[in-house]
C-alpha cells in the first residue's frame, strides 16, 4: 500500500501516464464526460469530495504548465480562481466559454469527477515537464 500521495490507483495511474501538454479535467459532479474519455469517479455524495481538495491533492503529484477555467465561473465568483492561483502560482491561467471548455475536455487523458455540486467548478490542468 502506498504511504503518501494519491492513494487511488486510477487517478495515480492517469497522472503517471501523462506527458507534456496532456490535459486532466477535474470536474464537478454534473460535468458531462465526453464519450471515450476515461472517467475517474471520486464522487461519494454532493460535496464529498470537494473539487478544490481533489485539486490540491493532484497539485502535489502533477507538474502543471497551464490552467484553464470557464468564463461562467469567473462571472460568478473569484474565490476558486484565487485558490487555484495559490496552488499553481507559476502557471498561466486562461479562460474560455463553458461550451469551449467542454470541447477541450474531449482530448483529456481523463476527467476526475468529484462530489462538488457548485456550478462551473471545473478546471483543466495542462501537464508540464519537470526539466
Amino acid at each position: 500500500m502506498k504511504k503518501t500521495g494519491l492513494l487511488g490507483a486510477a487517478l495515480s495511474e492517469a497522472i503517471a501516464s501523462m506527458g507534456h501538454t496532456d490535459l486532466l479535467v477535474i470536474a464537478d459532479a454534473g460535468f458531462p464526460v465526453p464519450p471515450g474519455v476515461p472517467r475517474i469517479d471520486l464522487a461519494v455524495r454532493c460535496g464529498l469530495p470537494p473539487m478544490l481538495e481533489v485539486t490540491h491533492a493532484i497539485a502535489g503529484e502533477l507538474q502543471v504548465e497551464a490552467v484553464t477555467l470557464a468564463d461562467e465561473l469567473l462571472a460568478r465568483e473569484d474565490s476558486l480562481p484565487q485558490a487555484l492561483r495559490g496552488l499553481f502560482p507559476d502557471a498561466p491561467f486562461s479562460h474560455v466559454p463553458h461550451d469551449e471548455f467542454k470541447r477541450l475536455s474531449q482530448r483529456a487523458r481523463a476527467v476526475v469527477r468529484t462530489g462538488e455540486c457548485t456550478p462551473y467548478y471545473n478546471v483543466i490542468l495542462t501537464s508540464g515537464v519537470t526539466y
